[in-house]
């Protein structure tokens, strides 16, 4: 895809809207919103990169309360003519085919590769990749079971939503300490998953979201690693104008 003169692509993920109160995350929407407001005058596409939900799960007719402002300016902007694309996160990697259906925008639950300007994007929200991590793995894999999500539907929205906000929550996935320090490139594993990929093929941008820390991070000759950073501690998102990516922080 080519990247229209004036037009640019953005990148925004780790909202996590809900958590940890509804009060507290309705100062962060609105905040979001308002750069929604200011992007969508030059924005040629917009990637979601997961956990905009601290937790997201759709029965067969309920979606979880609340977000309405967020999804009604989604649908805004998907209306206007620009596309918007979703990559699950782990705290809301149980969407479905809601968003597809109600904001005809297309949900990737793997990682996927976009190319602009010639130049090749790596895009997912980061969770299970590289190496170690093995405990969070063999959990992903239990919740994305089929038989564990078929298990969980049959719990009624009002136990099955509070029982999963409050793990949400209290997991400190959300606002732990070691999601906003520095590991060092040896141990960032996203940088090393970067590194490997590099081997077999080559990516200009490695664009994650999930460590909650603005980071970029040359990986090889020609490639760098991006961290989006968070909504919660930074309010910081990607932007590629054609020519060249950075991260950038809202105003």
């Amino acid at each position: 895809m080519i990247v229209n003169q004036g037009k640019k692509i953005y990148f925004l993920s780790d909202q996590h809207f809900g958590a940890p109160t509804a009060e507290s995350s309705l100062i962060r929407e609105k905040k979001f919103i308002v750069l929604l407001d200011q992007i969508k005058h030059d924005a040629q596409v917009i990637f979601l990169l997961g956990d905009l939900f601290d937790f997201w799960f759709e029965y067969d007719t309920v979606v979880p309360r609340g977000f309405v402002r967020v999804l009604g300016k989604l649908a805004e902007i998907r209306d206007s003519g620009i596309p918007i694309h979703f990559f699950v996160g782990n705290h809301d990697l149980w969407m479905g085919d809601y968003f597809q259906k109600e904001l005809d925008i297309p949900v990737y639950h793997t990682t996927k590769v976009f190319e602009f300007n010639g130049k090749k994007f790596f895009l997912g929200h980061g969770d299970g990749l590289g190496p170690g991590d093995k405990g969070y793995k063999r959990m992903k894999k239990v919740f994305t079971n089929p038989f564990c999500k078929w298990l969980f539907n049959w719990l009624h929205p009002n136990i099955g939503v509070r029982l999963a906000q409050y793990l949400s929550v209290k997991n400190k996935l959300i606002s732990g300490d070691e999601d906003v320090t520095f590991l060092g490139e040896e141990n960032e594993w996203l940088v090393q998953y970067a590194k490997r990929k590099l081997e077999t093929e080559h990516y200009d941008y490695f664009i994650f979201g999930h460590r909650h820390l603005p980071m970029e991070i040359k990986v090889g000759t020609n490639s760098t690693y991006f961290n989006l950073g968070d909504w919660i501690h930074y309010y910081t998102y990607g932007v590629f104008d054609g020519v060249s990516f950075k991260i950038v922080e809202a105003k």
